[in-house]
């Protein structure tokens, strides 16, 4: 019988205790690892917010495994189809006379017969919404009727542009590169670096994504977090999830509306690539405190974007325009980037924003540079290759037009809206009350009275033509100013009184906002039911 020498025995030994060593580090590393994770992840949400979680995971693991037995799949499934029917209902038009193109016409059209085709599209949507009567929350930052013959003028002379193409279109690399270099001195930064988006949705994206990169070359992160407030633009929620980031969202003060400050500092770790600001937020118009989350970036060695999309050209315009507001540009040495939205109060049109950094090595972090590709070299300073010229000349043509002075002069005058609306309901609705002190062009208004629900004043708003957004957390609804307001505003008051009165004295439950976004907050399962709402809705857009 073959027998083991031993040396041969004792070879063997020391590979066993080497590969038993090696698991032991391994998991030794893994459990280390994974602990700083769970640690930071615990000094970020707090004990308490940690196990609120992990109780809302829980219970809405088991509610979903529930549903998935036939009675309770078909209960779901039947709402939810007739939910999808009543969405189809509003936004597609019905009826035997609706014509539908779903084919190419076997020859082309004339120019008379398109125009008056749109004109009959237009008006197969019995009911809807026209912007013009100012009823609007946001949406239409309208510049007015000579703002708009400049912008289409515009649009013609460069339909046909492209900024990929700087050499065969120079009059459009001129404009984007001079409506960049007046943002950046908007904000205080004439020597800094910036570049136009089709958005603020792709300037969020992109100073993410600039940041990322940042951290990964000059700090060696390649496992990036950011910390934002819970009022910050979802956007950035969008960008972590396309781009690989962790984010810690953290709580605002109910009463004041800012960010904590005490959580975003203890949430900052060795992966922390950015923070986040806003000036002013979007679901209730309030300013997170710029300069203690700048002061903190410039502490920790981390960026810090403000997010002005909202405030745009109304802002950098508060100040000169006799109101007062808090630091929130580049004149704060720890802000890195700032989003900026040109089609909003820049009455640009829309498709266009603005994404600023502190210089142009910042910036390089945004580029995408392909040198080896088999088509040619490839860069491009955003997401997009081709971009529509003709978007970037009306939006240079919007911003000459206007000019500071203009700005300036609807600034004043949508602020003043602003104001007027939560001081009438702070002094003479007092079921409701202001979320905040909002400092510019958006108010929010929630109620603490037993008997009355916001979100069917909402709804109720809705029924006398007004179109305004609901919220959550708290529940609460708000109203986007605009120069379209300003004309309007007392009415917007007299049908706010009348709408609370209503839903205090015969409150329905029903409407809209309330089976939305009371189905959101009405348990644990309520956000996934919300989603398939929300995706039905996505599913009728593209219903022809």
């Amino acid at each position: 019988m073959p027998t083991l020498s031993s040396s041969s025995s004792s070879s063997a030994l020391r590979r066993y205790i080497s590969i038993e060593n090696f698991k032991t580090i391994l998991f030794i590393y893994v459990l280390f690892t994974q602990s700083i994770k769970a640690q930071r992840h615990l000094r970020a949400r707090g004990v308490t917010q940690t196990a609120v979680d992990f109780w809302k995971w829980i219970s809405r693991e088991v509610i979903l495994l529930a549903l998935r037995f036939p009675a309770a799949k078909l209960k779901v499934d039947t709402q939810i189809g007739q939910a999808r029917s009543d969405i189809e209902k509003k936004l597609v038009p019905q009826g035997p006379n609706v014509v539908r193109h779903l084919a190419l016409p076997s020859k082309g059209r004339s120019p008379e017969w398109i125009l008056a085709e749109m004109d009959t599209m237009d008006a197969e949507m019995v009911g809807h919404a026209d912007y013009h009567e100012g009823k609007l929350s946001g949406a239409v930052y309208h510049g007015g009727e000579d703002m708009e013959k400049v912008i289409v003028t515009a649009f013609q002379k460069f339909c046909v542009s492209n900024p990929l193409h700087p050499d065969v279109f120079p009059a459009v690399r001129k404009m984007e590169a001079e409506i960049v270099a007046m943002c950046l001195r908007m904000y205080n930064n004439p020597n800094g670096a910036g570049a136009t988006t089709s958005g603020g949705t792709e300037s969020i994206i992109m100073a993410v994504k600039t940041h990322r990169e940042w951290a990964r070359a000059v700090k060696g992160i390649t496992e990036p977090e950011m910390v934002l407030p819970i009022s910050a633009h979802v956007a950035f929620d969008k960008a972590a999830m396309y781009l690989g980031i962790k984010v810690h969202t953290i709580p605002v003060d109910p009463t004041t509306r800012k960010v904590d400050l005490k959580r975003v500092k203890r949430a900052i770790n060795a992966n922390t690539i950015m923070l986040v600001g806003s000036a002013i937020n979007f679901p209730d118009g309030c300013m997170d405190d710029i300069a203690s989350l700048s002061a903190l970036a410039k502490k920790y060695r981390v960026g810090m974007h403000v997010d002005c999309c909202l405030g745009s050209f109304i802002v950098p315009f508060v100040e000169k325009a006799g109101f007062p507001i808090d630091p929130f540009d580049f004149r704060l040495e720890g802000v890195t980037s700032i989003s900026c939205d040109t089609h909003k109060y820049g009455f640009a049109p829309k498709g266009s924003s603005v994404v600023m950094y502190r210089n142009a090595e910042l910036r390089q972090y945004q580029y995408y540079i392909n040198s080896e590709w088999p088509g040619g070299v490839y860069a491009s300073p955003t997401m997009a290759g081709s971009r529509p010229g003709s978007l970037i000349a009306g939006t240079w043509a919007a911003m000459q037009y206007m000019g500071e002075e203009g700005y300036i002069e609807s600034c004043k005058a949508i602020v003043t809206c602003a104001k007027r609306i939560a001081a009438a309901i702070t002094a003479d609705i007092p079921e409701l009350y202001v979320l905040g002190k909002p400092p510019a062009s958006c108010v929010a208004f929630a109620t603490r009275h037993p008997k009355l629900n916001v979100l069917e004043v909402g709804d109720l708003m809705a029924k006398r033509g007004w179109h305004l957004n609901a919220l959550s957390k708290p529940a609460a609804v708000h109203i986007a100013c605009t120069r379209l307001t300003v004309p309007v505003v007392d009415t917007f008051l007299e049908d706010l009184k009348a709408c609370v009165k209503e839903a205090k004295s015969k409150p329905a439950g029903k409407g809209n906002m309330v089976a939305l976004y009371g189905l959101g907050n009405s348990s644990a399962v309520g956000p996934a039911m919300v989603g398939k709402l929300a995706t039905a809705f996505l599913d009728t857009l593209y219903i022809a």
